[in-house]
């Protein structure tokens, strides 16, 4: 099994360019927003465009809610696909869609800008932030079973396309998510901070957090993720690489489960070691 991606920033017209790149690249399954679709037909997942939240659909877009990559990756092993196309809006996330979902490790990668014109790229993300207006690879007879009282319709005339064409690469829909048009959403660092130090606090060897910064890592005036640095003393007695590697671990999903945004890195520098009293008095 290979794996490709295609990646570029929210509403550039990754998902109707889908099919195209899967013909091209000989790719016979595609992973697009939470679902597995193969011959034009979602066989695994459920759809991030179906959650009320962006929250909620970055969640669902990355398989960290429970049972999702679960799901996926037995229909994966069923159907057996020869090429699987991810779709992500960075390469950080289709790497982590490919590690979570247990396939190999990506081999090539397309990104928006080569396959697409600005003037193609600006009207996708004019029919996305104004309209509302989300594409999914798969005929709208085979989604609606799967967007029960949402509003779904066959993609007809968003991008100068002949009817030809469209039927030769396959059938596109459109639907149009209730968290579309909740605007901009923003996560304060805060939330960020917050996070970390509820983790630290509960962890029995950090006997106390001195700082902690939140870094977000920007690209073209997007943001592609987070950097953590925090500062910490511990308690001596323990095997610090062990519990640093389990503590970055736990802080990485938190946040990513939490608020849906990409964790790059963990750095946790520990300042000092903490000696009990009475430990210190053996010592001597």
């Amino acid at each position: 099994m290979d794996v490709i991606a295609l990646v570029g920033p929210s509403g550039t017209g990754k998902s109707h360019r889908a099919l195209q790149v899967a013909r091209e690249h000989d790719a016979d399954a595609i992973i697009d927003d939470g679902i597995l679709i193969k011959d034009g037909r979602i066989v695994a997942g459920e759809s991030a465009k179906t959650e009320k939240s962006k929250i909620m659909a970055v969640r669902r877009a990355i398989f960290v809610l429970p049972g999702h990559a679960e799901e996926v990756r037995e229909a994966i092993q069923k159907i057996q696909p020869h090429r699987i196309l991810i779709i992500g809006t960075s390469e950080n996330m289709v790497h982590k869609i490919a590690k979570t979902l247990k396939i190999p490790s990506i081999q090539l990668i397309v990104r928006i800008e080569d396959i697409a014109s600005r003037s193609e790229i600006e009207a996708a993300q004019f029919h996305r932030l104004k309209e509302g207006k989300h594409i999914i690879p798969v005929p709208t007879i085979e989604l609606k079973p799967h967007f029960s009282g949402y509003l779904v319709n066959p993609l007809q005339s968003l991008f100068k396309q002949s009817q030809v064409k469209r039927r030769k690469l396959g059938e596109k829909s459109i639907v149009r998510p209730v968290f579309s048009y909740y605007g901009k959403l923003i996560i304060d660092d805060k939330v960020i901070l917050a996070i970390v130090e509820r983790i630290m606090k509960a962890r029995e060897f950090v006997k106390s957090l001195k700082s902690v910064t939140v870094k977000h890592l920007m690209k073209d005036e997007n943001d592609h993720g987070l950097k953590i640095s925090c500062e910490v003393v511990l308690s001596y007695g323990s095997h610090i690489p062990t519990l640093i590697q389990q503590t970055q671990g736990y802080i990485r999903e938190a946040i990513e489960f939490t608020t849906g945004m990409l964790v790059h890195a963990v750095d946790i520098s520990v300042r000092a070691l903490y000696i009990e009293q009475q430990r210190r008095k053996s010592l001597l």
